[in-house]
Parts: structure tokens; sequence; C-alpha cells
């Protein structure tokens, strides 16, 4: 005995098809009310004029998520936004940091910040971010180097954590020699470098024979000459 075969019966594969639609549907609308939430964020603190976060603006952000303006997460979430000009924050760098961030309201953005400083000195990071911190610091057109008060500044915020003896001896000597009135980026990397490889105070593996910058050649005789 055979039965009729029944007509009408949903084919699986139309049925996962039309989830499959449903999930890029739900996630797209998702996707846009975050945007849309990441974009009156933006408003509340950008020029209407020039449709810019300026620095009243960016000061405004700092005093809400209370942080001061030389706090090395603004720099860290600069970084996150890939901000390229200091001082002002574009909607499509906000848009960029904050979906990452997943931070669509000034509450959220807050929280995410501890988070952010993780990432951010995770070691495969963290020095993308250090030799972010110098371009970004370079406001003028065609500017290639910083000037030493600029540096010490910018070390303390960037490396004082890590780092703070190499730091508080290197920024100490900048502000005393003659010699140098401002660092190049190659410079710049090039303490980091030191920093990481470098024994101190002892300084028994630095070669002054290797192509370490001369900055850090009279840097490390100095300090010898110090310790003598």
């Amino acid at each position: 005995m055979s039965f009729p075969r029944k007509t009408g019966s949903p084919n699986p594969m139309s049925i996962k098809a039309n989830d499959v639609d449903l999930f890029h549907s739900a996630s797209n609308i998702a996707l846009m009310q975050l945007l849309e939430q990441i974009d009156i964020l933006f408003d509340t603190y950008a020029n209407e004029m020039t449709n810019l976060i300026e620095a009243s603006g960016i000061e405004e952000l700092c005093s809400d998520l209370k942080v001061g303006a030389d706090d090395v997460r603004m720099l860290m979430l600069a970084w996150k936004m890939k901000a390229k000009k200091q001082g002002f924050i574009t909607q499509d760098e906000w848009r960029r940091g904050l979906k990452a961030l997943e931070a669509n309201s000034l509450e959220k953005l807050q929280r995410a910040l501890p988070a952010l400083e993780r990432e951010v000195m995770r070691p495969s990071n963290f020095k993308d971010f250090y030799a972010f911190a110098f371009r970004y610091s370079l406001t003028e057109e065609r500017q290639k180097t910083l000037d030493i008060g600029s540096i010490c500044l910018l070390l303390k915020i960037v490396l004082g954590s890590q780092f703070r003896p190499q730091v508080d001896s290197f920024t100490q000597y900048l502000q005393m020699q003659k010699e140098y009135k401002v660092l190049t980026f190659d410079q710049w990397m090039g303490f980091y470098q030191f920093c990481n490889e470098i024994s101190f105070p002892d300084l028994n593996n630095y070669d002054d024979q290797l192509a370490w910058p001369l900055v850090l050649d009279s840097f490390v005789e100095w300090i010898r000459q110090k310790n003598n």
C-alpha cells in the first residue's frame, strides 16, 4: 500500500536560507541602531559648523569621562579611532573607535576604557601605540620632529608606567644637555628599543658599536660618567 506524497512540504534548504536572511537582517538593524546612537553621542561634543569634535569638545568629553586631558587613556582612545590630527576628531574616526569598543553611550565608553588599556598594553599592540603617540603629536604640516619639552612630557605619559627609571633618567638628560633641540621618529623608537633590550641602570649589555641613535650613545656616556 502506498501513501500519497505530501505536497507543499517546506524545503529544509529554504528554511536555512530564510534563517540566514533573518539573521543578517537583524544584524544590519542592530548595527544601524548602534551607529545612530554613536552619532548622537558625537553630536553632543561636535562643533555644528565644522562637524568635528574640537579642543573644547575634547575637554568636555574628558570631564564627562572623569579623566584628565593628559591621561594616557585619551591617547589610547585616539589610537583606537586611528585619529589623524591632534585636537580634532572626525565623525568617521569617532564611529570607528566607538563601534570597535561597542560603546554607544557615555557610560559604555567609560566602562570600555579599562579593556582598551589592556588591549593597548599587549606587546603586539604597544609598539604600534608608541609609534602612533609620536606621529599624533606632530601638529604642523610636514613636521618631522618634536621639541625636547614635548618629548619629555610624552615619554612620561606613554612609557612612565612601564619604564619609570629609564624615562626619568632620559628626560633628565634631555633637559640638561644642549646638543639636541628636537628628536626624530627614529630616535623616539630607538629609546623604546633601548628600554626593552638594555639592562638598566648598569647598562652592561649596551654596545655603542651597534647602530643605536647617537643621542642614546651620549645618554649612556652621561650615565656612566655619573656612576664613576
